[in-house]
């Protein structure tokens, strides 16, 4: 099992989406604790960008591409500030899907079969019949995983965010108050080029960015939803008998008779 692919391509794609984001200026600034119907709509992202920041932890929840035939994908991941997540990522267009547990110092996996056929193609079969319906176990810290345990660490959406929110250009818009799911949210909208980037901020309890839409720059097209703020990951693991230590797989040459 070489490389990375357990983790290259879900990280990159939630990085780039995320700098998108914040690239355009739509999160950043200082927040002022006034009526939000009241507030610009640079007050109202100020706001929006130190609620996100302040967050122990999230619920993503993702689909979509980034245009350039980037491969649409999505992500459906509870995460925290101390590298704990549990859900699940599909690269699309059938290439595969992983259920992901990371807790502490250890990270379980499933892939299923298309992954194992699609990303791993020397070997991906053998190691398939090995594991069978259990979970593949592995250190948190390995490189081959390493993109991979980032993106389960709300500290690097956080830092994405923070490090890339000082970039003003374009025009920001304040929409009418509407709805996602049963929240009312002030919809934020920033256009840059061909690209358009949509933020619906909470209109009640803390500002709150609950959906990133993206739309435009070379055929993107991908949604963002955010929930369960400070909602902690459920800390159930893969018990023993479910799971399969990396080491012991990486010490087989082939596929059980």
């Amino acid at each position: 099992m070489t490389g990375s692919p357990l983790g290259t391509r879900p990280a990159v794609w939630a990085a780039a989406f995320l700098i998108g984001a914040a690239g355009t200026g739509a999160l950043g600034g200082v927040a002022h604790a006034e009526d939000i119907d009241n507030l610009t709509a640079q007050q109202i992202a100020d706001r929006s960008r130190d609620a996100l920041l302040g967050a122990n932890a999230v619920h993503v929840s993702s689909r979509g591409d980034l245009g350039k035939g980037s491969p649409p994908m999505s992500l459906d991941l509870t995460v925290d500030r101390d590298g704990n997540c549990n859900g699940s990522v599909d690269l699309g267009r059938s290439q595969g899907s992983v259920l992901i547990v990371k807790r502490g110092d250890d990270v379980w996996l499933k892939p299923d079969a298309d992954f194992w056929k699609n990303q791993v193609p020397n070997g991906g079969s053998a190691f398939a019949a090995i594991l069978g319906d259990r979970y593949l176990k592995a250190p948190a810290d390995s490189p081959r995983l390493r993109a991979l345990t980032k993106t389960c660490d709300l500290n690097t959406f956080q830092k994405l965010v923070s490090d890339n929110a000082n970039d003003d250009t374009g025009t920001l818009n304040k929409g009418s108050k509407t709805t996602v799911g049963e929240n009312s949210v002030i919809p934020l909208t920033r256009m840059r080029g061909d690209m358009t980037l949509t933020v619906d901020v909470a209109a009640t309890g803390k500002p709150y960015p609950l959906r990133l839409s993206l739309q435009g720059g070379d055929g993107g097209n991908a949604v963002v939803n955010l929930s369960g703020f400070d909602e902690p990951v459920p800390r159930t693991t893969p018990s023993p008998a479910e799971s399969y230590d990396v080491s012991a797989l990486l010490g087989r040459t082939s596929a059980p008779a």
